[in-house]
């Protein structure tokens, strides 16, 4: 009986192992909280010692964490970057699906990138994460057609993006459900309808909504949301 054949140890350039050790060290935060992840661990899963992890990162585990956490963020703040062609909300649809994509394979890291409370926060981790929310929000003023909004514009925005990430949360929680589709439905949803309120007293805001609606269509999300809230508000006309 013969024993299984090891791979063949692979000599890495010092790019390719460092490239290598924090591929690992995210895989093992996208599924458990830092305090949960040890650098034993990671060199484990790498296949490596713990004094090679230490050659790369001299700071230890909060080192990289920290180059781990830097990586998930450009990762993340690319899901947001979507062409500026088509209607609005189908663009909004598209980036929020690659998101929730996101979320769910990263799963118990995710939950503690953003709760925070982890044995690994610092105010470095924290920055990184206010840097996400930052770059997130001026994404989606681009496709609103804003970039230099106004106070009342840019606080409606990042009312969302915070709504974002605690629907995400606590879909988190609730074992992913509804579906994926559905919750990134309800979020286009709760977008338009911020902009709508948001509109009836900021006339830069009331701007942007007319603008936006000339590019959407009868099928299309704002179409469809306002085909169903119709009925709910006809009971509100003997208040005009």
């Amino acid at each position: 009986m013969t024993s299984a054949a090891v791979p063949a140890y692979r000599r890495l350039s010092v790019e390719e192992r460092r490239t290598q050790l924090l591929g690992v060290a995210l895989s093992l935060f996208a599924h458990t909280a830092p305090g949960g992840v040890s650098l034993d661990d990671v060199a484990e899963a790498a296949g490596v010692s713990r004094p090679l992890v230490y050659r790369y990162f001299p700071g230890g585990k909060q080192e990289l964490y920290e180059a781990a956490l830097r990586s998930a963020a450009d990762e993340l703040e690319l899901c947001f970057a979507e062409p500026a062609a088509g209607p609005p909300t189908e663009r909004l649809a598209r980036v929020l699906d690659r998101y929730l994509a996101f979320v769910d394979g990263h799963d118990a890291g995710f939950s503690a990138l953003l709760r925070g409370g982890s044995v690994a926060e610092t105010s470095r981790t924290t920055a990184i994460v206010d840097e996400v929310r930052r770059a997130a929000a001026e994404q989606i003023l681009v496709h609103l057609g804003v970039p230099r909004p106004g106070a009342r514009l840019r606080m409606m925005v990042r009312t969302w993006i915070a709504a974002v990430e605690a629907a995400s949360l606590i879909w988190l929680d609730e074992e992913k459900r509804p579906p994926a589709a559905e919750l990134r439905a309800w979020l286009v949803d709760h977008l338009v309808a911020l902009l709508t309120v948001t509109a009836a007293t900021d006339e830069e805001t009331a701007a942007v909504v007319s603008s936006l609606l000339a590019l959407e269509t009868h099928q299309g999300p704002v179409g469809v949301l306002a085909r169903r809230v119709l009925p709910v508000v006809s009971g509100a006309a003997h208040l005009l």
